[in-house]
């Protein structure tokens, strides 16, 4: 008896000294994030891996209270399980967080599938991989023999007159991202905007405004103003972020904003056949490491709710990033109507990609002027 006893009181005292620990590490990140910038650390991402549950009930063992909240169901996890969460940020049973940090890519796994369209899983996420800042300074030649290489004011209406003035701002952060097909010997970056992503948003451009929609177009170079900076392209969205304050700053009628990027995936994840016509598949990109994110969510949410209801499976899903996989930002905490939204991949062409820009255009110019009748009456009623 007495040695059952003993073995409680150890496994207790050991249990009320990890309580212990953990709150005074607890408070000292608290406290600490307002000296330093812990945001990124090893020691927070070690905390974020530790599971809510395994926590509650170390500090429940010092007041039973807390256990109250967790499901009847719910069973203590083992001492030995705790320990080690805490040591290695291994999760008993999760697999993801063994492999996570160690297989290249794998780490993708981090974000969350918010919404999934068709064929949409964690093998299949869109891919923003990291290029060395020379290779995206090459200009690159164009593949002129590709028919399928053509400007994007070919086959538009005039545009409508518009009251509004400029009111969407659409910006690359990754202007250099191109397509295989338009250009020579496979590549997929250029700096040349008449063949890499800037033709899309020139295309998006001209859709809304022949929808009476005023838009502005971004058409910097971002590879060569990181290069004046000495930054590599890991810090292309801060320097859209400048580029996108300095756009409301000289305009306060901007209300929405698309960073519109390319996907890394292949053509056969990012391609559809609608109608017998080829189109390039979206993928809206959410990140949640700002207060407001759930707004953008929103706007995410019905935009691709709509895209697919009037083009099946054109969207993908929406995707919601965090800072270990990716920017976890994307300076969706300017607006509340800010987007990132991936159109076609590295194997997709213009027709492809201006056919979907085209029904994108489609969808938003109506949901805009639906969403200014009901704003406009309520202006009125003010």
């Amino acid at each position: 008896m007495r040695n059952s006893n003993n073995r409680v009181f150890s496994t207790g005292l050991k249990i009320s000294l990890l309580s212990i620990l953990l709150f005074f590490i607890a408070g000292f990140i608290s406290s600490a994030e307002f000296k330093f910038d812990v945001s990124s650390s090893i020691v927070k991402k070690w905390f974020n891996n530790f599971t809510a549950e395994a926590m509650v009930y170390a500090i429940g063992s010092e007041n039973p209270y807390y256990t109250q909240v967790l499901p009847k169901e719910s069973k203590p996890p083992a001492l030995s399980s705790v320990m080690l969460q805490l040591m290695t940020s291994l999760r008993p049973g999760d697999p993801r967080s063994l492999l996570g940090s160690e297989l290249p890519g794998f780490a993708i796994f981090d974000s969350e599938i918010y919404i999934a369209g068709k064929g949409t899983n964690y093998s299949t996420l869109p891919i923003e991989p990291t290029l060395p800042l020379q290779e995206v300074l090459q200009p690159n030649e164009p593949n002129e023999k590709n028919a399928e290489v053509e400007q994007p004011e070919k086959n538009l209406p005039p545009p409508k007159q518009n009251t509004e003035g400029q009111v969407v701002y659409i910006y690359h952060s990754h202007s250099y991202e191109s397509f295989r097909p338009v250009l020579k010997g496979g590549k997929f970056t250029s700096t040349d905007p008449k063949t890499n992503i800037i033709s899309v948003g020139d295309r998006l451009k001209q859709d809304l405004e022949t929808r009476g929609i005023g838009a502005s177009h971004d058409t910097s170079n971002v590879g060569e103003k990181l290069n004046a900076r000495k930054w590599g392209t890991g810090k292309a969205y801060a320097l859209s972020r400048e580029t996108v304050q300095q756009a409301i700053a000289q305009n306060r009628r901007l209300s929405y904003f698309v960073d519109i990027h390319r996907d890394s995936q292949p053509r056969k994840l990012t391609t559809i056949s609608i109608k017998n016509q080829d189109y390039a598949r979206i993928c809206f990109i959410v990140g949640r490491e700002h207060p407001s994110f759930q707004k953008n969510l929103q706007l995410a949410e019905e935009l691709n709710r709509r895209v697919n209801q009037k083009y099946p499976h054109l969207s993908r899903g929406v995707i919601i990033k965090n800072k270990y996989e990716g920017n976890g930002i994307y300076n969706q905490d300017l607006s509340n109507n800010a987007m990132l939204i991936e159109i076609g991949g590295i194997d997709n062409d213009f027709r492809e990609l201006y056919r979907t820009t085209d029904a994108f255009a489609d969808v938003f110019g109506d949901f805009y002027w639906q969403a200014e009748k009901v704003n406009g009456g309520e202006r009125k009623k003010e």
